[in-house]
């Protein structure tokens, strides 16, 4: 699903010359309601569904105060209201095949919280959490859910996000802190073949990480976030 259509028809007219699979794209806008409900629709009355991926998703910098009302409900929209209503959806038909699984494309930022951040790291605090509790409600059904949480990754994510007028835009992260999409993409779906853990960290950079951020007092890892936002 996506509002690109032309690019997504190219795409899967690739995958179907290369993989030699039948790929279907879907244009919607997961932050209008009735878009969703439209994807909704479709997702339950797929009987051979196996996998919802929920990886829609924008980061808009700058602090709250100067922030545009509408985009800031809109990243609410798109990554507390689509997922869980396209999971509510999926799981009928991933139950009734007693197989398949949710991927909840959330972020290593699910883990702190700082300045410049605020409602990103919320939004998706609340996609990881949906999906540790989700996975513990579907054991011994068959049925997977996972939280994806990379760090940086070379997508138009960064591409796309903006500044608030006054406000610096996101600075470049080193280069040693960035994954590629694809090695993002296999590290999910390994540990999805191998029943791994709930949350999946791609790298072990980032399993470091958060692993430190877990011990860490909640405050110092705010006051560290905010502080390396600000130098970048």
């Amino acid at each position: 699903m996506s509002r690109d259509a032309a690019r997504r028809e190219e795409n899967a007219a690739s995958l179907t010359a290369r993989r030699q699979v039948a790929a279907e794209v879907l244009a919607a806008d997961l932050t209008v309601d009735d878009e969703v409900t439209r994807v909704a629709i479709r997702l339950a009355g797929e009987p051979r569904l196996t996998l919802l991926v929920n990886n829609a998703g924008f980061g808009a910098a700058g602090r709250l105060a100067m922030a545009d009302p509408e985009r800031q409900e809109a990243m609410v929209r798109l990554h507390v209201l689509a997922p869980i209503r396209l999971t509510l959806a999926a799981l009928p038909v991933l139950l009734r095949n007693r197989r398949g699984a949710v991927i909840n494309v959330s972020s290593i930022a699910s883990f702190i919280y700082s300045a410049g951040n605020a409602n990103y790291s919320a939004t998706k605090a609340y996609l990881t959490t949906l999906t540790e509790g989700l996975a513990a409600e579907l054991t011994g059904t068959g049925v997977q859910a996972q939280a994806l949480c990379p760090g940086f990754t070379r997508s138009e994510f960064h591409l796309r996000m903006q500044a608030p007028p006054g406000e610096a835009p996101p600075g470049e992260a080193p280069g040693f802190m960035w994954m590629s999409a694809a090695s993002v993409v296999r590290a999910s779906l390994r540990s999805l073949d191998r029943r791994g853990p709930v949350v999946c960290v791609p790298g072990l950079g980032y399993k470091a990480l958060v692993l430190l951020m877990r011990l860490l007092p909640r405050r110092a890892i705010g006051w560290v976030a905010s502080r390396r936002r600000r130098r970048m």
